[in-house]
């Protein structure tokens, strides 16, 4: 380690990424890849500026402070895996407290290196029956879209009985929420609104920031579970003549697949989304998705993953988050902002996938624009990410990473709890339920979707 090295303060520059060498036979050779987390984890011993994000650094150091020498050497290579299975990919570790991230000479990537370890695991046949039940969300989707079949399942899904059931034989803690289905899926509705209703063609209307149609993603969540917020999204764009189209074809993101470290199925997804979100990018469309993680995916993991395939990196390019475009939009002169209703209180959660994604505050600068509303923003994560917060065995840490959020959006007394992640919302709220009286509430707030919002703003 050079001189330089030693006292030359980090995050100096803008972080870079190196691309996920994932095809490589050596990714997956472990003792390599502990030798890489035994140097990593030294690095972040001697830190500790991480250590309130997530369960992972908090039990490193743990595992450090209680060992007989006190320092890194004392834990047995074994217990790694321990830290490596609190990581749910948040990458705020790298994007927002790492000083020795790259181009540092440290080179340290934790997120990444814990997504080898988890490919490793799950190569060597280490993921549940449960992790892949969980991360297979096209398969659970398949009981959306049939109103006898989501009914019968929300039913059973939400008595005790069954949730004492997946507690004990599925490891799904029976207190987590878990999302209910929609008897249409949201792209079945849209396709049938818009032949039922042959509305005169809009015309695109380019601006310099922004292109003048788009393309919408649906993700298997609005799919799925709340097709709510894809219809308020289509009549905030219709609202602001905006011509838009549904992707021709669409499978999970495969952001859930990825968290597992299953990234052959990750591979398999991208083969059935990318080619038709690339001829979307190609033909000018801003590609657009009304949730960050799904975003972010098309973002940064697999241009990471596929670094030298041009459609990928076209859809890159072209993937836009919704405030994102909106504000763009705004500064474009071509946003409406004939807004109706004021919104009150608003406590919103900044989802760490939105934060990563370094695009600024769109969604708080978006609500500010509405008339008669307070914003209150909460800049931590919720402690739930995709399928993690609801295992058994790591539900209580996702309530504790995210009491503080709790307090913070109690804090103002808000009319509406709204977060970009719909889940970590959800999860907000069973938070806010647990608080209880010690949250000092007069009223229990609604939550809503930040489209969502926008949408009851302009009176659609």
């Amino acid at each position: 380690m050079s001189v330089v090295g030693t006292i030359r303060e980090g995050s100096t520059q803008a972080p870079t990424r190196h691309p996920i060498d994932w095809k490589n036979p050596e990714f997956y050779n472990e003792e390599a890849c502990f030798k890489e987390m035994e140097r990593i984890f030294d690095i972040c011993h001697g830190c500790r500026r991480c250590v309130s994000l997530c369960g992972s650094f908090p039990v490193l150091f743990d595992l450090i402070d209680e060992g007989p020498t006190m320092e890194l050497d004392g834990v047995p290579k074994e217990k790694y895996w321990d830290v490596v299975d609190q990581c749910y990919l948040c990458d705020m570790c790298y994007m927002s407290k790492c000083p020795y991230v790259p181009p540092h000479e440290w080179n340290l990537d934790f997120p990444h290196t814990m997504l080898r370890a988890k490919a490793i695991k799950f190569k060597q046949g280490g993921a549940t029956f449960r992790d892949k039940f969980l991360s297979s969300t096209d398969a659970l989707g398949s009981f959306a879209g049939i109103p006898i079949v989501t009914q019968t399942v929300n039913a059973v899904n939400g008595t005790a009985a069954m949730r004492s059931v997946m507690d004990s034989t599925l490891g799904v803690d029976k207190k987590a929420w878990i999302p209910s289905y929609a008897p249409k899926k949201f792209r079945s509705m849209e396709k049938a609104r818009r032949a039922d209703k042959m509305a005169a063609p809009v015309s695109v209307v380019d601006g310099e920031r922004t292109p003048g149609k788009v393309a919408i993603f649906a993700t298997c969540y609005v799919n799925y579970n709340e097709p709510g917020i894809g219809q308020d999204l289509v009549k905030i764009l219709q609202h602001n003549n905006i011509p838009y189209v549904l992707a021709e074809k669409e499978a999970c993101c495969g952001m859930p697949k990825l968290e597992l470290g299953d990234l052959d199925s990750v591979a398999k997804l991208a083969e059935k989304n990318i080619p038709a979100l690339a001829k979307l990018a190609k033909e000018g469309y801003a590609i657009l998705t009304a949730i960050p993680s799904c975003t972010l995916m098309f973002k940064q993991e697999l241009p990471l993953m596929f670094p030298d395939d041009a459609d990928v990196q076209a859809v890159k390019k072209a993937m836009w988050d919704p405030f994102e475009y909106l504000i763009a939009r705004n500064k474009d002169g071509l946003l409406k902002t004939d807004f109706q209703h004021g919104l009150g209180n608003v406590s919103y959660q900044v989802p760490c996938h939105s934060r990563v994604q370094n695009v600024g505050k769109k969604t708080e600068e978006m609500l500010k624009l509405v008339p008669d509303t307070a914003v209150n923003t909460v800049e931590r994560c919720s402690g739930h990410s995709g399928t993690w917060g609801v295992k058994k065995e790591f539900h209580g840490m996702a309530m504790k990473i995210g009491k503080p959020v709790f307090k913070q959006m109690a804090a103002k007394a808000p009319d509406y709890v709204s977060s970009d992640c719909q889940l970590a919302g959800h999860h907000i709220m069973q938070g806010l339920a647990e608080l209880g009286d010690s949250a000092g509430l007069s009223k229990a707030p609604q939550l809503a979707h930040p489209i969502s919002l926008i949408r009851i703003a302009y009176g659609l």
